[in-house]
């Protein structure tokens, strides 16, 4: 009553003399457990204790309960205990105490929340904040080792992203309304941006060996890959061809989940998906297969890491961009006018050139309905065959003996081969669907 006639209430209750006690009862469980979440990271580092946090929880969904007065008052009293705990720091370490007063500001904002009755916000505000203070060592790790180029394309990356792809105009442009300048370079970010993280996991996990290396590097650049195991196997083949052979499948399974991803993004097309699944997932199956048929004969995953430059800088991005308009237009005119033979000319092609271009080109032409879905499901299938095929001669050029090149170039096949029959289920499924 008190606060009712002070003029404070919760609108969300209409009036204190109404809170309902297992809603409140419910809100404060969701505030503690929110303080004592972040309190106890925080008391594992030998920062503030885990009861500290649990009371600025407590005050923060008191605060949110009894409505905006009574949260500005909470906030004057976290601001008055950050100084006083700063001000010590301050004078015993000569430090401040940065993390654990954002931590505190994070405990008592999602507990505010929980108070007034928000569920999904404080709680992944609380995943995040712990997140943070729980991966510092590995964080501080990773940006310590980056260089001024990977850092350089990181902002280059974000600039193309947030600055230049708002300014595009959204509708088709050109002779025969050919080119969407803004889906086109959304489509570029993604492929490039795809490429940029996973060469950041690629430098998590570099050294723990080749396989995973190659895993991550292919989902780059396939090809890079297998140029980077003929350097490393000059001099050394003997010791290195089961993790060479094992590298290669990984990377080839990653350059399937790749395409496939692209498939799915860019298309915006379930029947897309549906029909990718088959050939692709195939293609990923008999990789990983024989991937786990050859086992290791001896330990040498964590000797020498492949070392790939960074896939992104603003002629990479550029190049990548114009063989993807080019094969945009290519194939829209050519299955315009000349029907799906010449589209799956274009494919071909462009897999022997950029295989993620070709693909991401047959991906937008059936999210725009300029290509029928069968028709760019198979060429995106044939650019990846392509891709597969066309790193058979660069690896029977690596030195050693003829039955490890032999089993290379059939294990390749096979992988062509069952691409080939994805291919032939569709067309027997599309056949039997629509009869």
């Amino acid at each position: 009553m008190m606060f009712r006639m002070a003029g404070f209430s919760n609108p969300a209750f209409g009036g204190t003399e109404h809170w309902p006690f297992l809603t409140v009862l419910e809100r404060f469980g969701m505030a503690v457990g929110i303080g004592l979440f972040v309190g106890i990271e925080r008391e594992s580092s030998g920062k503030l204790g885990s009861r500290t946090f649990g009371l600025v929880a407590i005050v923060g969904c008191m605060a949110g309960l009894a409505g905006i007065q009574f949260v500005w008052m909470a906030m004057a009293i976290l601001l008055l205990m950050l100084t006083l705990i700063n001000w010590r720091r301050l004078t015993a370490h000569d430090e401040l105490a940065t993390t654990t007063t954002l931590s505190l500001c994070v405990v008592l904002f999602a507990s505010v929340l929980c108070g007034m009755g928000h569920l999904y916000t404080p709680i992944a505000a609380t995943i995040l904040c712990t997140s943070l203070l729980a991966f510092k060592r590995p964080l501080h790790s990773f940006t310590s080792a980056l260089s001024q180029k990977e850092f350089h394309s990181a902002v280059l990356l974000a600039a193309l992203s947030l600055l230049v792809m708002p300014v595009l105009p959204t509708h088709s442009v050109g002779p025969g309304h050919l080119i969407d300048p803004r889906e086109n370079w959304a489509s570029v970010i993604l492929i490039a941006g795809i490429a940029f993280v996973n060469y950041i996991l690629l430098r998590i996990v570099g050294p723990r060996g080749m396989e995973l290396t190659a895993f991550f590097g292919g989902l780059i650049n396939s090809r890079k890959v297998i140029v980077e195991f003929m350097l490393r196997a000059e001099g050394n083949v003997e010791a290195l061809s089961p993790i060479i052979y094992r590298g290669v499948m990984l990377a080839t399974s990653a350059m399937a989940i790749r395409n496939a991803i692209i498939v799915a993004v860019i298309s915006h097309s379930r029947d897309a998906m549906l029909l990718s699944i088959a050939p692709l997932g195939l293609m990923f199956g008999i990789s990983i297969l024989l991937w786990r048929s050859h086992p290791l004969t001896q330990d040498s995953t964590g000797e020498t890491p492949l070392k790939l430059d960074s896939p992104f800088s603003l002629s990479a991005a550029l190049k990548f961009g114009l063989v993807f308009l080019a094969l945009n237009v290519i194939g829209a005119l050519a299955e315009r006018y000349f029907g799906s033979a010449s589209f799956y000319f274009v494919s071909a092609a462009g897999g022997l050139l950029s295989s993620g271009s070709s693909i991401a080109s047959a991906a937008t032409l059936i999210h725009h309905g300029e290509l029928p879905v069968s028709t760019g499901v198979n060429g995106v299938v044939i650019s990846s065959i392509v891709s597969v095929l066309i790193n058979i001669p660069l690896l029977r050029r690596i030195a050693g003996s003829e039955t490890f090149r032999r089993r290379l170039t059939l294990s390749l096949l096979g992988i062509v081969a069952v691409g080939g029959v994805g291919l032939v289920l569709n067309m027997l499924w599309l056949h039997w669907y629509r009869g």
